[in-house]
């Protein structure tokens, strides 16, 4: 007989269906090693006998799997949801809420974007973020107060568009999948997938500014300039770099609204770069850990980089910032400049494509930086669900 678990895969996915009604297939690695979770779901499609804290007893299918390719998506069997009480006492009130009657349309856009929010809440999951609603204080647009709590947290579009009294322009946070806080800052959160980001233009530029109030407002920060891209290629980043560079409206590109736009593969790298990218005063903490003070620029210059020594200029691109790498390009094209790059072992490839013969890369394991930053390495969680 099964016992929801806190901690196993099992317990994992219901929190993840709690909040964003269902799930990608192709994305079940993220919550671990891919195949022992996939054996998870499948044993969960077959009647199994549950023991719940109140010593009931189900015995029923837990998840369904149904769709084909990119579409293919894990629910919650309808008769099953009282699980949901075994994770949190408004976890059930909180799913009947969002998808009421437990009813889910075929339309492939929509499950697509479930998919993109579900992807970003298994991320944020995984580092160690809160993002359940009914944990979350609400957020508010009527005084300036700090709501949010002092670790970090992610709202979903769902959450902070029910501050609004009056109905907002419908696709005002169309691309947005979340707004990420922690301490010191903020992300507005988007997940391209394995799509080129297309940018609205000025429609993006607005869904900042209301974000930017919503921070304002609930955070006690002046504004928020900063994003973070997830995608499932590493190649994305670069082909929306590339597509940015056809703007003719150079003022409502993407790097001109976001002054830093963090790139995070949906993979066990990436949620190591977004448990970096958490940290209090990250960016202080990364530096210091890779330059002496001596190295690094006393002040603001007309090129990008973080240290100077022997005679080159060396640039870190450990926090995926792609903003200021097109900053970096544009510095290369002068042909002046001697740089080293430094970098994790899987932006080496992308890195090469996008700058060429222009740098040398300087890999450096994931394991050391997070050694360095005081970050522990997640250990095993393949174990097989509690009997």
């Amino acid at each position: 007989m099964l016992a929801v678990k806190p901690g196993s895969h099992m317990y994992q996915l219901l929190r993840l269906l709690s909040i964003s009604g269902e799930f990608p297939t192709a994305s079940l690695g993220i919550l671990g090693n891919v195949r022992t979770v996939k054996a998870m779901v499948h044993k969960m499609e077959a009647k199994q006998k549950i023991r719940l804290t109140n010593k009931t007893i189900l015995n029923n299918k837990l998840f369904q799997v149904s769709g084909k390719g990119n579409q293919r998506t894990v629910r919650l069997v309808k008769k099953s949801l009282g699980v949901l009480n075994e994770i949190h006492p408004d976890a059930h009130e909180y799913y009947m809420s969002s998808f009421p009657e437990h009813k889910f349309t075929g339309d492939r856009y929509r499950i697509w974007r479930n998919h993109r929010i579900a992807e970003v809440i298994a991320m944020c999951m995984m580092a160690g973020i809160e993002f359940e609603p009914y944990v979350l204080h609400e957020l508010q647009k009527q005084t300036i107060s700090r709501v949010i709590l002092e670790t970090p947290s992610i709202y979903v579009p769902r959450n902070f568009k029910k501050i609004y009294k009056v109905e907002l322009n419908k696709t005002i946070f169309t691309r947005v999948t979340g707004l990420l806080f922690y301490p010191g800052g903020s992300y507005v959160v988007y997940n391209t997938r394995n799509a080129v980001m297309k940018w609205s233009g000025e429609g993006e530029l607005k869904t900042r500014q209301e974000l930017t109030e919503i921070v304002r407002m609930n955070a006690e920060q002046e504004s928020v300039k900063t994003a973070i891209v997830f995608g499932t290629d590493i190649d994305v980043a670069l082909k929306t770099i590339i597509e940015s560079d056809k703007s003719r409206r150079g003022q409502v590109r993407f790097d001109k609204i976001y002054f830093s736009i963090h790139y995070i593969p949906l993979s066990q790298e990436g949620i190591s770069l977004l448990r970096i990218l958490t940290l209090p005063d990250w960016h202080e903490k990364l530096m210091s850990s890779l330059f002496t003070a001596d190295q690094r620029p006393s002040g603001y210059g007309s090129i990008e980089f973080d240290a100077y020594f022997d005679n080159k200029y060396i640039y870190s691109h450990l926090d995926g910032d792609i903003a200021r790498l097109i900053r970096l390009k544009e510095t290369l094209e002068d042909q002046k400049y001697s740089f080293d790059v430094i970098c994790f072992p899987w932006q080496e490839q992308f890195l090469k494509s996008y700058l060429g013969e222009a740098v040398t890369l300087k890999p450096v394991e994931t394991s050391v930086i997070l050694s360095d930053l005081g970050i522990l390495e997640l250990g095993g969680d393949d174990e097989d669900e509690g009997e």
